[in-house]
């Protein structure tokens, strides 16, 4: 089972000062490092504009700077502390910037088990979220059940999971970092669609080398 978990806003939310905490604490970056980072995130401001009108400037007390180098690498220094709240329920994981995915194997013949961890590990990982700033999405997470075509026809009674007490559908495939995951691991799906992005583009280019 692997289940792809869905932040709200998640870049806008990280409050400086917890972040800075845990550069220090847990990451051992003190000094001119700690301060480079510290005047990175100070004193940044945002405003509105639409055509000639401008909104009065605001200061951005909480956040990291999205598009940069940084940003991902901060956001996941800031989670961090989420690493050890997913071990404890003995569920693997992969983590990119805001992208979290929990993977669990289970028995065809024994998927209560492994569906009433996930529930309970995706309870505290939102829990820990909320106490951190950040807002887990139930609704948009995705789950996705993986293996070969007997394992998949024993499980096929499996059609939902629940996440953070909602429960999910589980889909045919879901997206991870701009691939395309289906039960199989076949990868057809995201071939076809690696396929037809690229005749788009190569229709684009071609009219515009007309022009």
């Amino acid at each position: 089972m692997l289940i792809g978990l869905d932040l709200s806003a998640a870049f806008d939310t990280v409050c400086h000062q917890t972040l800075l905490l845990r550069l220090q604490s847990e990451f051992g970056v003190s000094g001119t490092t700690l301060s480079w980072i510290r005047s990175y995130l100070t004193d940044r401001k945002q405003f509105v504009k639409l055509g000639l009108r401008k909104s009065p400037e605001t200061k951005l007390e909480v956040g990291v700077p999205q598009g940069s180098e940084l940003g991902p690498l901060l956001f996941a220094v800031y989670c961090s502390p989420a690493v050890d709240v997913i071990a404890s329920h003995g569920i693997r994981h992969h983590q990119y910037a805001d992208d979290t995915q929990l993977h669990l194997a289970m028995r065809t013949n024994n998927t209560a088990a492994g569906l009433s961890t996930l529930a309970a590990c995706t309870a505290d990982v939102k829990l820990w979220f909320m106490q951190n700033g950040l807002q887990l999405n139930p609704d948009k997470s995705e789950g996705l059940v993986m293996g070969k075509a007997n394992q998949l026809r024993a499980a096929s009674s499996l059609a939902s999971v629940k996440v953070s007490g909602v429960d999910l559908t589980v889909a045919d495939n879901i997206k991870v970092l701009g691939v395309l995951l289906d039960r199989r691991l076949t990868f057809d799906k995201h071939f076809s669609a690696v396929v037809r992005s690229y005749n788009c583009h190569a229709q684009a280019i071609r009219r515009f080398s007309i022009y």
